[in-house]
């Protein structure tokens, strides 16, 4: 992508984490938004925030990406009102803490239609106008649990490797098309968000949420702010994926070499690092 300035941006799950960040780094690059959630008391908040900035339209939508009508006419809104938007990043995401065995399927279904539906939905609405612009990204989130499952995972894990299959293929399919569409995938690692202390856990679990809680914290080195400037130079050089943090690398780096173990030298490496910092062990 050549420029940011003068162009616009969908982005989900915009009220808080990343999705907040981005929409003011894209902002500061005279990027226009059209901006998502289910919290439209954080909307409101951060279009606020927004207000004094000079050049560019800032509009809010309240948004429940698992459901294909209201993303449909989020989109059919968002072009409307900004018909140079040529940037969608499914970002909304949700977490669910538990073992395979306690988790209810109905959880599952939920964690599924949000983080890995949603992302659907959101390429689907937006893919008929994003044809017709000079240039155009498509920006799904994925996870460092988009490339290695740990314990404890296994819905949110899932569903990060579906984005993650879901955009590659799709890349892929555009690419051969000769299009001029592009489309990057996300993989953060720990980003200093609430999405763990947002998380849904089962009851059994509920007793350790304080623990994960503390080794979330302990293990996120990057802010939303940083994740945001790594997404949008992953755009600007058009880049097929993104890894944002050293955490997310080192994973990367680890799966390659020893897709089978990978977890349990991580899992070393966690527990060391907690031992010298004094911080509880990751929990398995």
């Amino acid at each position: 992508m050549t420029k940011m300035q003068g162009t616009a941006a969908a982005v989900t799950g915009a009220a808080s984490g990343i999705g907040r960040a981005l929409a003011l780094a894209l902002a500061d690059r005279g990027c226009s938004l059209a901006l998502a959630d289910r919290d439209e008391v954080g909307l409101a908040a951060l279009a606020a925030e927004l207000a004094g900035k000079t050049g560019i339209t800032v509009t809010t939508y309240k948004l429940d990406v698992s459901d294909a009508a209201d993303v449909a006419r989020f989109a059919t809104a968002a072009t409307k009102a900004h018909p140079r938007l040529g940037i969608i990043v499914n970002n909304a995401g949700v977490a669910l803490m538990g073992d395979h065995d306690e988790i209810e399927l109905a959880d599952m279904h939920w964690l599924m239609n949000i983080n890995f539906w949603g992302v659907v939905h959101g390429c689907r609405a937006f893919m008929p106008h994003l044809v017709a612009q000079p240039q155009a990204h498509i920006v799904n989130i994925s996870s460092v649990f988009g490339l290695m499952g740990p314990p404890g995972q296994t819905a949110y894990a899932a569903a990060k490797f579906a984005v993650r299959g879901y955009s590659e293929s799709l890349r892929h399919e555009l690419e051969e098309r000769g299009g001029h569409i592009k489309v990057m995938t996300v993989h953060p690692g720990g980003i200093k968000t609430n999405i763990a202390k947002n998380a849904r856990a089962v009851a059994s679990k509920s007793n350790h949420r304080a623990r994960l809680e503390e080794s979330f914290e302990r293990l996120a080195r990057s802010t939303p702010a940083q994740a945001a400037d790594t997404i949008i130079a992953g755009i600007l050089a058009n880049e097929p994926r993104v890894l944002i943090g050293g955490d997310a690398r080192l994973i990367d780096r680890l799966q390659r070499l020893m897709p089978g173990t990978c977890y349990k030298w991580l899992r070393r490496i966690m527990q060391r690092n907690g031992d010298a910092r004094g911080g509880a062990k990751v929990s398995t």
